[in-house]
């Protein structure tokens, strides 16, 4: 028989293990939250190794490496939270920083871009380009190709770039079709990454080809190739740099920095030459290859080889300049950059030491269709 005593005991001993048991899931979830929302590294920040395609000093295990080992990124206490406001006051470098971070360590973003007056779907698509552009499609299973019209081009700036009003407006200022192009294709890829090429070129390969086995995806967040290589005294006549990088072909992941300056850079001078009266038709302050094109693309890359910011600046204290790339035939990594041989984006111009379609170090050949087609409204 249960006497009054008994109960009182029974009563105690269940309400004590409840309040255990609901104590303890209770904690549960704030320890979780901790591990969650721990600090990450942040990739922009870590030191980048500077090699140039020789052997770097002997493991301790005694084999030499091609490729030093990605440095880890220090553990960062998160930034105090900014306003709008604070942010907006800030230099266009830094917001576009704070807006599109870059994470080194990640992925290259799996996506195709393209711009074109029409896209494949359009009985008006030029047939000369189809094969090209299939090409993309066929050696990148599993990739999103966009070939986007100049109108869903500017809809998608505005959408990425919404939170930064100059940069639209100097992309809408733009009075040729050929500089929205331009500059088109290193917004895209500031903000989204992936492969920005050109409507009238053709992969030959796969971009996971593109640099050697031996290097670590996660060293590199931008790839470019030589386009022009001039080994002759007049070459100043033919070319407006002794080494050139084509901007017809490029893989990068979102927020590198040479797409930050670039970007930077056409919407400070598009801003300025509007102010002056200089940005139409008839009177510009540079000329299109100087302004947006592989000129203004060459000087940002070397730019940011040499600045101490990003990279140990040089081989023994001297700058990094065309002499490091002149006649390469095989890829080349100084910091997160892998810069191709000429063969790789321009095989078959029968100059400068470029080589056939056919050779191994060819991946994208290039028309030279789209942009003079693109010249014109």
């Amino acid at each position: 028989m249960l006497t009054f005593r008994k109960a009182v005991v029974v009563a105690v001993f269940v309400l004590t293990a409840f309040y255990l048991l609901t104590s303890s899931h209770r904690q549960l979830p704030a320890v979780n939250d901790r591990a969650a929302t721990g600090p990450k590294g942040n990739a922009d920040t870590t030191s980048f190794p500077v090699t140039t395609g020789r052997a770097s000093s002997p493991t301790a295990a005694g084999a030499a490496r091609l490729y030093p080992p990605p440095k880890q990124p220090a553990t960062k206490t998160p930034a105090t939270q900014q306003t709008l406001q604070d942010i907006a006051a800030q230099p266009l470098r830094d917001q576009l920083r704070y807006q599109f971070p870059y994470e080194r360590e990640a992925k290259f973003p799996a996506y195709i871009w393209q711009t074109w007056k029409y896209t494949p779907a359009s009985g008006d698509f030029d047939e000369i380009f189809r094969p090209a552009e299939a090409s993309w499609t066929e050696l990148h299973p599993g990739f999103v190709h966009e070939v986007l019209t100049d109108k869903v081009a500017a809809h998608l700036i505005r959408h990425l770039y919404a939170s930064l009003p100059d940069i639209i407006e100097a992309y809408n200022s733009l009075p040729f079709p050929v500089l929205k192009a331009d500059f088109f294709r290193y917004l895209v890829l500031l903000a989204r990454g992936g492969i920005y090429t050109d409507i009238d070129t053709t992969a030959l390969k796969s971009a996971t080809e593109w640099i050697p086995q031996e290097v670590p995806r996660e060293t590199i967040g931008l790839i470019v190739g030589i386009e022009a290589d001039p080994d002759r005294p007049d070459w100043k006549d033919w070319y407006s740099r002794r080494i050139q990088f084509c901007q017809w072909t490029i893989q990068a992941k979102p927020g590198h920095p040479v797409l930050r300056d670039v970007v930077a850079t056409i919407t400070e001078e598009t801003l300025r030459m509007k102010k002056q009266g200089h940005l139409n038709a008839t009177n510009l302050d540079k000329s299109v290859v100087e302004f947006t094109g592989p000129a203004m693309w060459t000087d940002a890359i070397f730019n940011f080889f040499n600045n101490p910011e990003y990279l140990v600046v040089g081989d023994n204290g001297k700058n990094i300049t065309w002499e490091h790339f002149t006649g390469i035939e095989s890829a080349r990594k100084v910091g997160d950059v892998v810069v191709l041989p000429i063969t790789s984006f321009s095989p078959g111009v029968q100059q400068m030491g470029a080589k056939e379609p056919e050779d191994e170090m060819a991946f994208v050949q290039h028309e030279f269709e789209g942009t003079t087609l693109h010249l014109g409204p």
